[in-house]
């Protein structure tokens, strides 16, 4: 047993051992497969807010050249331009136009009416800018710093190739980074002469459209110049060729209005203006004559109007922290998913976005990965396998333990059994050959010695029949022939049959029959248990001053119960299971000085079994101990 135990314990180790790896293994399979997923989808959410960029620039683009005056002159009268209200996005301070000679136009202002005070702080602010923007458009400034790229972990590089995404789609071959939103090159289209009229109306002296001139040398001056307060310069814009535009005093009389002009228009481009506002503007070229248009972008608020649409609606926001940062501006918003923080090695995903908006960067960080479904069931199936491992081990180790205990019990038996068969044959030989030459001189002494004989001979005989009941119920062939009976019989035969043995040994007996129903017994079996348990506590008893045996016959329950109680030694408490066990004797100095089988008390366990009873045995209060029998009183025949 003890080689044993250390293999099992050796065993349990090693195979400990490597579920503990496949578990780390996994578990680690699974957070990499978890923050692959995260990765994907933070640079999806990260397209989206490029999406609306591109939304918004190619808004802008679209718009008309005159649309940044507050009122325009068409052929059917005059109408509002569709910037003339204040804008609808808060992070829209508004739109101005700033001319040729740097004169400020906006379409907020009416010339006809008296502006409220609220928009006329708002004017005020876009003819501060105005004036800001004058003194920097022309002025050549130092290189600015190259645009923040978020760089990814060497940790995570490394992880990249096996990331949730390039497991399907490479990634890299699929999609190429932008350098801009919208147009890349400057464009020509064409204007009417009213829209002509609307761009430079309010020039002084100019009774007509611009007409002669070239606008290109000018552009891809100004183009060149880079972006002031470290924002990205963007490369100078080709001109388109010039096309000679008829002045309205070269059209002949008569002639329509409806002449068509050809203006250059320039991609957007940004300009910073202080740390909290930008001035995203183009370039319209028309007849030798630069006009800026464009917008202010509220900083702050566009950042938290892409974080509160984006970002905080999203699940992803629970595991996350995104950064969306304006570069040289010290502007910054962030948001974090979790009350924790975040380390170095938690990036998953950065970008810094096309121009017009190459000033905005987005970095985005991972808190705590969600709890994937698959570490859930991963984890039940590693403790259920544990479990049955543990359980598989322990039924293994008592099972190996009980056909070694089995095994040295059979191997007991049989020395008992040849001791038991020895003792008997060896005394009848010895009284025979004594009667055969006569020892025996005196007619009594013959008939002692013949009594002799015949008690060893009726103890090797039960010794057999013992082994031979044994066998026959093992094998389910014993047949019970049951009959109906209120075991005053049984008792009565078994009071008679263990008479002289009691004399003997010095024993009395009591019997207390209750009233009994009638039920199905066999009887010879019945005899042959109560005759057991008697030969057991006469066996372990005669060397003890009291000498007591009492059978007890009852009807409880349903049950019919005969107990047979005795004061002798008693059983060991660890050992009132066993008794009834195959083979087993109770390993004390009176066992082993009295000898005996193991086999009395696992016959009468078989023999009740069998009969559909029970058996069970408890110590007494005092000396000795009883043995219960139960046998159903209302089973069928």
């Amino acid at each position: 047993m003890k080689r044993l135990r250390l293999y099992m314990i050796i065993f349990c180790v090693l195979v400990s051992l490597l579920l503990a790896f496949v578990a780390w293994r996994t578990y680690g399979a699974l957070d990499r497969e978890t923050q692959g997923q995260v990765r994907f989808f933070a640079e999806r959410l990260l397209d989206e807010i490029e999406a609306e960029l591109a939304d918004l620039v190619r808004r802008e683009e679209n718009r008309a050249v005159d649309e940044y005056r507050h009122t325009l002159v068409q052929e059917s009268g005059t109408t509002p331009s569709p910037l003339a209200r204040l804008p609808v996005e808060s992070f829209i301070l508004g739109y101005f136009q700033n001319d040729p000679d740097g004169s400020f136009q906006t379409p907020l202002v009416n010339e006809e009416q008296d502006l409220s005070a609220g928009l006329t702080e708002r004017v005020d602010q876009l003819r501060a800018i105005n004036t800001i923007f004058n003194r920097r458009k022309f002025v050549a400034q130092v290189t600015p710093p190259a645009p923040l790229k978020v760089q990814q972990p060497a940790a995570m590089a490394k992880k990249e190739q096996s990331s949730f995404a390039d497991r399907f789609l490479r990634t890299s071959e699929r999609k190429k980074a932008k350098s801009v939103l919208g147009q890349e090159q400057a464009r020509v289209e064409e204007i009417t002469a009213g829209q002509a009229m609307n761009l430079a109306r309010k020039e002084p002296g100019l009774s007509a459209p611009p007409g002669k001139g070239d606008a290109s040398a000018d552009m891809e001056k100004d183009e060149a110049a880079p972006s002031s307060y470290g924002m990205p310069a963007f490369p100078a814009v080709r001109s388109a060729p010039t096309v000679r535009q008829p002045t309205m005093a070269e059209k002949a009389p008569g002639e329509s209005d409806s002449s068509r002009f050809q203006v250059e228009v320039a991609p957007l481009q940004a300009v910073a203006i202080d740390d909290g506002r930008v001035f995203i503007f183009r370039r319209i070229g028309i007849g030798g004559q630069i006009y800026r248009q464009g917008f202010v972008l509220e900083l702050k608020p566009f950042l938290d109007h892409l974080l509160d649409v984006h970002y905080d609606p999203q699940p992803i926001a629970r595991y996350t922290a995104l950064t969306l940062n304006a570069t040289g501006l010290n502007t910054s918003r962030n948001r974090t998913g979790a009350d924790m923080g975040i380390t170095a090695g938690d990036w998953i995903a950065g970008r810094t976005f096309p121009a017009p908006f190459g000033f905005l960067t987005a970095e985005m960080r991972v808190v705590s990965l969600p709890p994937s479904p698959a570490r859930q069931t991963l984890t039940l199936v590693l403790a259920i396998l544990g479990a049955v491992m543990v359980a598989g081990l322990v039924t293994i180790y008592h099972s190996a333990r009980t056909v070694l205990d089995l095994s040295e019990r059979r191997s007991q038996f049989v020395s008992a059994v040849t001791h038991e068969l020895k003792t008997p044959l060896t005394n009848i030989r010895m009284y025979i050959e004594m009667l055969d030459q006569g020892i025996a001189a005196t007619p009594e002494r013959e008939q002692e010695y013949l009594g002799i004989l015949a008690s060893e001979s009726a103890r090797l005989s039960g010794l057999i029949n013992n082994v031979l009941e044994l066998s026959r119920l093992e094998k389910q062939t014993r047949r019970f022939d049951l009959k109906d009976g209120d075991l005053s019989d049984v008792l009565s035969d078994v009071q008679s049959v263990m008479a002289e043995s009691l004399t003997r040994e010095g024993f009395d007996l009591k019997i207390h029959a209750g009233r009994v129903p009638m039920f199905a017994y066999d009887r010879e079996v019945l005899v042959q248990v109560l005759i057991n348990l008697m030969e057991n506590s006469i066996k372990f008893g005669r060397h003890l001053p009291e000498k007591h045996i009492a059978i007890a016959a009852e009807a409880v329950d349903g049950w019919v119960r005969l107990s047979v109680s005795d004061t002798g030694p008693g059983i060991p408490k660890r050992s009132l299971k066993q008794v009834f066990d195959d083979f087993y004797r109770v390993d004390n100095d009176l066992t082993r000085t009295t000898g005996g089988t193991g086999l009395g008390l696992a016959l009468v366990k078989k023999f009740l079994v069998a009969m559909g009873g029970r058996v069970q045995a408890e110590n007494n209060d005092g000396p000795g101990c009883t043995i219960t029998i139960s046998l159903p009183a209302n089973r069928p025949l």
